[in-house]
């Protein structure tokens, strides 16, 4: 008697303490290529579709699909909106305008998002403000990839961290 007891209340233990150990991430990864011979810097951005859509909701207020199969052209020009006012590159101390170029699906549940700044001659500073998704949540951590001139760096944005200043 006391196994049919103890047994499905260790189960029902289990099944709730993996439920909160289970807990969604914020995550947003962000590459930037300085692509020398082409005098371009290349922006790769990976950013979950889900969380996308509800942050432009409470920006726009305004439902948007991008991503999925509802999307519209509608959506597709608030997502560059969103990243345009979101995503900041200034090239020594200039504000650079970032072009849109496609988005594809990655995995179900991850929009990639292909940009570009053209005529970037070499230079000395990159200054990147990234707020993605980090009014929507302040749990939002988007980690931003930067290649050029042979050298890899990382940087965490955050809530409280939403602009870098690299220099070379």
């Amino acid at each position: 008697m006391k196994k049919k007891v103890v047994f499905p209340l260790l189960g029902v233990l289990f099944i709730l303490s993996s439920a909160f150990a289970f807990h969604k991430f914020y995550v947003g990864v962000f590459q930037v290529n300085y692509a020398a011979e082409k005098k371009m810097l290349q922006i790769t951005s990976r950013i979950f579709i889900d969380d996308l859509n509800n942050a432009m909701e409470k920006k726009y207020h305004k439902k948007t699909f991008v991503g999925t199969s509802k999307e519209t052209p509608a959506d597709v020009e608030l997502l560059k909106k969103y990243l345009s006012e979101h995503f900041l590159i200034k090239v020594n101390g200039q504000l650079k305008a970032i072009t849109f170029l496609s988005k594809e699906v990655e995995a179900d549940d991850v929009l990639v998002c292909y940009s570009r700044i053209k005529d970037v001659d070499k230079f000395k500073t990159l200054e990147i403000s990234n707020t993605i998704l980090v009014d929507w949540n302040s749990e939002q951590q988007n980690i931003t990839h930067i290649s050029a001139f042979d050298t890899k760096r990382s940087v965490l944005f955050t809530e409280s961290s939403r602009k870098e200043l690299l220099k070379y």
